[in-house]
């Protein structure tokens, strides 16, 4: 801008600082800002551990993130906050087939198809669900900031997280990275 000042001295200067506190507050206030920071509040001292993108055939499907208390290396014996920001749309149906599937697959398996159309709603590109464990039996998942549910069973945390953060996910590289390895 200074550079347009020399060569053009008659262009007014913008005025970007009463536009800046604005951006700001409606970032902070947008459900895509609130979603990790309403259920992250269960946790001790969030801090992000890593992130990664998963990718089906080549398509980015979710932005993932990894919150451990004080950042520390990912534990099971631990609790953590694991958030999708979501780069497409998905049905209902699809998240729950897709969710029990992955369970069984790598040998998670638990009858929670209820539990989860209680917790898991549609959602479109940039939708952000975020689920935080509370000890081995439980998970709550907030969607865009809203919690939608606590769901409990016997193991459900290293159940449902072993589908992101388990030894036989499908994408070793995407779990590393998401465990900040």
């Amino acid at each position: 801008m200074a550079f347009l000042q020399k060569i053009r001295p008659s262009l007014p200067r913008p005025k970007y600082k009463p536009f800046a506190a604005v951006i700001l507050s409606i970032v902070m206030l947008t459900p895509g800002g609130l979603a990790a920071s309403s259920g992250l509040k269960e946790l001790d001292n969030p801090q992000l551990r890593g992130t990664a993108t998963f990718r089906y055939l080549g398509f980015p499907l979710y932005d993932a993130q990894l919150f451990t208390p004080d950042g520390a290396a990912f534990s099971w014996s631990e609790d953590f906050g694991l958030e999708l920001k979501y780069r497409r749309n998905v049905t209902q149906k699809a998240l729950i087939n897709s969710t029990l599937d992955e369970m069984k697959r790598i040998g998670r398996a638990a009858p929670v198809r209820d539990q989860l159309q209680t917790c898991f709603k549609a959602v479109s590109k940039g939708d952000r669900y975020l689920a935080v464990s509370d000890g081995p039996d439980t998970v709550s998942f907030w969607l865009n900031g809203r919690k939608t549910c606590t769901m409990s069973y016997p193991g459900i945390k290293r159940s449902f997280m072993s589908v992101f953060l388990g030894d036989k996910t499908r994408s070793a590289a995407f779990t590393q990275r998401l465990r900040g390895q």
